[in-house]
This record gives C-alpha cells, structure tokens and sequence, in this order.
C-alpha cells in the first residue's frame, strides 16, 4: 500500500498530456502502474525524489530496459491520469450554460455545483454529460 501511495504521488507531478485520452483516476493510475511497472519501478527508480514527474522520468531515461509490459503501457498511464486532471479543470466551463439553467441558486464550493448537475443528469446537455463523465464524476 505504501508504494501505490508514493505512485499516486509521482503521478500527480507529471507533465500535461492530450485531454482526448481516455481518463482514469489517480488511484486507477497507480493500480496499473504497479502492475505493470512495479518491478521496473523498484529495480531502476528506487529511492528516487518523487516529485515533479521523477518516476516518469526515470522510466523514460531506463526505456530501453524495461520489461515489455512497462515499456508498452507507462506513457499511456500517464496521458490517461493527465487527461482527467484536465476534464477536471475543463468541467465548468463545458457546463456553464447547464449550470446557469439548472444550479442558479447553487453556491459554489464543496462540490455544490457538480452535486446539482449530476442530480439534474437527465436534462443536462450533451457536452455537460460527456464532460462530468471524463472528469470521473459520475
């Protein structure tokens, strides 16, 4: 467990990446990774700093030596967990005109305001739909 947790932690630190992956959450993120890199992580990257994205780099920079299953899967974990920091940030605008019609009165904060859109899925638009969804909110 405490590994999984220093994961989640170099992950949160990662350079952006495309927004049109599909997203998975931090704590999905390190399951994977784990999986397929733990072995890698712990035989080249061990002991590393953490943070600012060090076990992406480390991996980048031991590519060549990673087993088939890292090498094949690390960077696509990466643009998954950034995508949904990114769907994340890009939820309020995608459902400003939900939010005007629907969570007028909703103060914000707390998550006030993705509560009254996910309470008023039925009739939210479209975009709004997509976004809360890539944003892992629903």
């Amino acid at each position: 467990m405490k590994f999984a947790g220093l994961v989640l932690a170099a992950l949160m630190a990662l350079p952006a990446a495309s927004a049109h992956a599909q997203t998975v959450s931090y704590a999905e993120a390190a399951g994977l990774l784990a999986k397929h890199c733990g072995e890698d992580i712990m035989r080249h990257c061990r002991g590393l700093n953490l943070g600012n994205g060090a076990i992406y780099q480390c991996l980048v920079t031991h590519q060549a030596n990673l087993s088939p299953a890292c090498a094949a899967n690390h960077e696509s974990i990466r643009q998954m967990t950034e995508a949904r920091a990114e769907a994340q940030k890009a939820v309020y605008k995608a459902c400003d005109r939900d939010r005007a019609e629907f969570c007028s009165g909703v103060v914000p904060g707390d998550g006030n305001l993705v509560s009254c859109l996910l309470e008023a899925s039925k009739v939210v638009s479209q975009t709004c739909t997509t976004a809360l969804t890539n944003a892992g909110y629903r």
